[in-house]
């Protein structure tokens, strides 16, 4: 049998049978499949939220945003990357978690910055994340803290949806949440529910990618409906 390993990914059960041109066996190329679709979600995770980043920048405006709903996603990253780092799972079944932190809390100092009703609570809030996140990702806490936030986190993932998916139902619009990166979102949470039952990840793992299909999916049929529409034509 021919050796050929890349990035920890061993093709070798699919030489043979494609020089003998043969249609590899289910077992060989589900695995190296999801092994590649998850490396690529986390090439892809690098640029997920940049055209959300561009619009708030270009049009100076979050109209239509729910700052509730990016304060919670961050929130939930933080915690299911620190419990990927404390289980030590493969890297290509949660990498994009750290992409999609930093973009997460860039875009929520966007928020912020062109926020006209910030209060006390939110430099509380910001106060309090700053001082717990980095022990969570350090490790510095027991296992039983991090399984029982981490059953948390799927709550805080759905939950962070609603107050999107609420603000968009009733203005029926979507002001400025941006179709690239929600179209993104929603591929990344299908392919990521592929390549996390392939790797054998946590049941709890499955869940929240079962939670996010929904909700991702939510607001993606959401900028169909609306698509075209602002809120401010929705006042008149």
């Amino acid at each position: 049998m021919r050796e050929l390993e890349l990035w920890g990914m061993n093709f070798s059960c699919m030489v043979d049978p494609l020089m003998e041109y043969q249609i590899p066996p289910k077992d060989c190329t589900l695995p190296l499949l999801a092994k590649v679709l998850g490396y690529s979600i986390v090439a892809a995770s690098a640029i997920v939220k940049l055209p959300q980043i561009i619009i708030i920048m270009k049009n100076k405006s979050i109209e239509g945003l729910s700052k509730t709903s990016f304060e919670m996603e961050v929130v939930g990253f933080t915690i299911a990357l620190a419990y990927c780092l404390y289980k030590q799972i493969p890297f290509s079944a949660y990498g994009e978690l750290v992409f999609l932190l930093l973009q997460g809390i860039f875009l929520l100092l966007l928020i912020y910055n062109y926020s006209t009703d910030l209060g006390p609570v939110t430099w509380v809030k910001t106060a309090l994340y700053c001082a717990l996140a980095p022990s969570l990702l350090a490790g510095n806490v027991s296992e039983s803290v991090i399984e029982t936030l981490y059953g948390f986190q799927h709550a805080i993932f759905f939950l962070a949806r609603i107050p999107q998916i609420y603000d968009n139902f009733k203005n029926k619009s979507t002001g400025q949440l941006s179709f690239l990166t929600t179209l993104m979102q929603f591929a990344g949470t299908i392919v990521r529910l592929f390549t996390s039952i392939q790797e054998n990840a946590p049941s709890s793992m499955i869940l929240g990618s079962l939670l996010g299909l929904f909700t991702n999916g939510t607001v993606f049929t959401q900028l169909l409906v609306y698509r075209g529409q602002s809120v401010k034509e929705k006042a008149l």
